[in-house]
């Protein structure tokens, strides 16, 4: 057997992104014992993406930047924080009830709720996930709607205006929100304008909104506030989340939920 080729630049920067939302931080010598390569590539594939405004350098290593420049890409999102994405989903779903009509917002979290679904008789699933869309199509009694407007090809979702035009036509028992960046502070924030009509729409349609996001993606911000934390009745996360964290968010009147 042949050793397996060495990954391009991309790739391996692409793997450090990865594995920074796993551990938070790591040092200089760790990427290069995970990459297979020397110190000094690896400190170049850093500085590389600190310019990009992905991760920032520490002293001896590299964290995750706190402002969120780019949206990662659907293929990035679907593989990380795999298992608590799950466990949010799992958690989500335990919330719908027979009958109702719910939103599920663009994202990778939203569309893992599908497997915890099958049971729910008389569903209504209005989405503008394109992949969610596809999930949901084998649903033995779900009503499909999928929301339309401009197509975000980085994402597989749909955006802007007509999404949001749609979204307002509609009344939802249940709206779950994505997010790649979010806190207490800074709210649910994106870096693309075009994403905050359906997540507001969505919001102002529904009886009530629970935010579904993983805690790596706690702390971080993005230019563009979408909703503050308090206009939702929920956030369901994975157990990593500190305790000052949720307490500060219950504090603010807004249910947390660790799965």
């Amino acid at each position: 057997m042949t050793d397996a080729a060495p990954m391009i630049p991309d790739q391996r920067r692409a793997s450090i992104v990865q594995s920074l939302h796993r551990e938070r931080v790591l040092s200089f010598r760790q990427l290069s014992d995970l990459l297979g390569v020397s110190q000094m590539t690896v400190r170049r594939d850093v500085a590389a993406l600190e310019e990009q405004g992905l991760v920032q350098a520490t002293t001896g290593g590299a964290k995750l930047a706190p402002r969120l420049v780019l949206e990662p890409t659907r293929a990035e999102k679907a593989a990380t924080e795999i298992a608590e994405k799950t466990a949010i989903a799992r958690e989500a779903a335990s919330l719908v009830r027979d009958t109702m009509t719910v939103y599920l917002d663009a994202g990778t979290t939203a569309q893992a709720m599908r497997p915890f679904l099958e049971g729910i008789v008389d569903l209504t699933v209005v989405t503008n996930d394109l992949a969610t869309v596809q999930t949901f199509i084998d649903h033995p009694s779900a009503d499909l709607i999928c929301v339309g407007g401009r197509v975000d090809r980085t994402n597989l979702s749909t955006i802007g205006r007509l999404t949001r035009l749609t979204l307002a036509e509609l009344s939802l028992d249940l709206a779950f929100i994505s997010s790649s960046s979010w806190d207490l502070g800074h709210g649910v924030t994106t870096p693309v304008e075009a994403k905050i009509e359906a997540k507001r729409a969505a919001v102002e349609a529904a009886e009530r909104s629970v935010l579904i996001a993983d805690s790596s993606k706690y702390g971080r911000f993005a230019k563009y506030r979408a909703l503050r934390l308090d206009e939702l009745g929920a956030v369901i996360t994975d157990r990593a989340l500190p305790d000052a964290a949720a307490t500060a968010i219950d504090s603010a009147g807004v249910e947390v939920r660790r799965a």
